[in-house]
């Protein structure tokens, strides 16, 4: 009897979500990726829990962080996107 296929189940999700999870803010639009590799998981658990701009840095990358820095965002804004976010993928970041 085979057991879970993980790569199924990843084309699932993927099928489900696409790679990417748009956002627009302003007339720009910005990605995040809807899965995280484990390399990123643990970037993210060093990161302090206040650190936001590091978050989206870690998540947006430099190019999208460096657009995503010239707006003039509120953390509560943030706060949005990340509850969002996290409802969409299920990833749930910025949750305390």
């Amino acid at each position: 009897m085979p057991g879970f296929d993980v790569n199924a189940a990843r084309a699932q999700r993927l099928e489900a979500l696409g790679r990417t999870w748009p956002f627009q803010l302003d007339d720009d639009t910005f990605e995040l990726p809807t899965e995280l590799g484990r390399a990123t998981a643990r970037k993210l658990r060093d990161l302090d829990d206040n650190d936001v701009d590091g978050l989206l840095h870690l998540l947006l990358g430099d190019e999208q962080f460096a657009r995503f820095d010239q707006h003039d965002v509120t953390v509560q804004d943030i706060g949005a996107i990340l509850e969002a976010y996290g409802k969409e993928t299920g990833l749930g970041l910025g949750e305390g």
